[in-house]
């Protein structure tokens, strides 16, 4: 099945359930009821499995200023980080030194700059929005990081003679991203190819249940079949890859309207 969207979608569960036809997920109470239906049974599918499409690489965001240099943001859109590389490189290196920062918890962290001494010169005091003072080193590229509020990064230091400041175009990200659906007539909801059947056949059992009050053993039956067919699925690339667990930060998932 190709792509289709939700006009299409919705026409398609008004004609078999015998409804009037429409030109618009507007034209009637009902064809808008079944827009309703295929967000929330697309919601319903995204949020039952962590699936690999959702996953993408991304940069962060720098702070922008030199007051809190070793403070970065992750994009809003991001709402499950697994891993960050900095490129570490020095002045004399001649090539990029991409490396992957370690996550500690807000203690561990704290824990590792309370150490330090302020009052050497490859240490700087950098006041976080909190008001809380953290010791950074300026003299090293970045070793850990850790969140005190699930977006807001902090790391532990960064290397003053390369930039003033951690830099977004020195990051390597991946994350999860999160999704929007909108009720409109031409949005095409965001999923492979190969899962518009099991939405389509989801959200047409709902219907008959929900509108009808009646069941569809055939759009039930398909429902099964697709949601049998997509536990099994390997994708297009990834077939059994796991990820080993580096600490990663998992940001508090958002509803359904983000």
């Amino acid at each position: 099945m190709a792509k289709m969207t939700l006009l299409e979608m919705t026409q398609d569960i008004l004609s078999d359930m015998d409804s009037d036809e429409v030109n618009s997920i507007n034209d009637s109470v009902e064809s808008l009821q079944v827009a309703q239906i295929i967000k929330t049974t697309y919601y319903n599918i995204i949020d039952g499995r962590d699936y690999d499409f959702l996953y993408e690489l991304f940069q962060l965001d720098a702070s922008g200023t030199t007051s809190r240099p070793t403070h970065m943001k992750l994009p809003e859109n991001i709402i499950d980080l697994k891993y960050i590389k900095y490129n570490c490189k020095t002045l004399t290196d001649t090539k990029d030194k991409y490396l992957k920062i370690k996550y500690l918890m807000p203690e561990d962290f704290m824990e590792v700059v309370d150490k330090r001494d302020s009052s050497k010169s490859n240490v700087t005091v950098v006041t976080d929005p909190t008001g809380i003072s953290i010791n950074v080193m300026k003299d090293k590229a970045p070793e850990y990081f850790t969140s005190f509020d699930d977006e807001n990064l902090v790391f532990d230091s960064y290397d003053s003679e390369v930039d003033t400041t951690l830099q977004n175009n020195k990051t390597q990200c991946h994350g999860k991203r999160s999704v929007v659906f909108t009720l409109s007539d031409s949005f095409t909801p965001d999923l492979p190819v190969q899962m518009f059947s099991y939405l389509l056949a989801e959200a047409k059992s709902t219907s008959f249940v929900t509108l009808k009050q009646m069941a569809n053993a055939k759009a039930e039956q398909v429902s099964v079949s697709q949601k049998r067919r997509m536990s099994q699925d390997a994708w297009r690339v990834k077939n059994g890859i796991h990820y080993p667990n580096y600490g990663r930060m998992t940001r508090v998932k958002k509803g359904p309207n983000y």
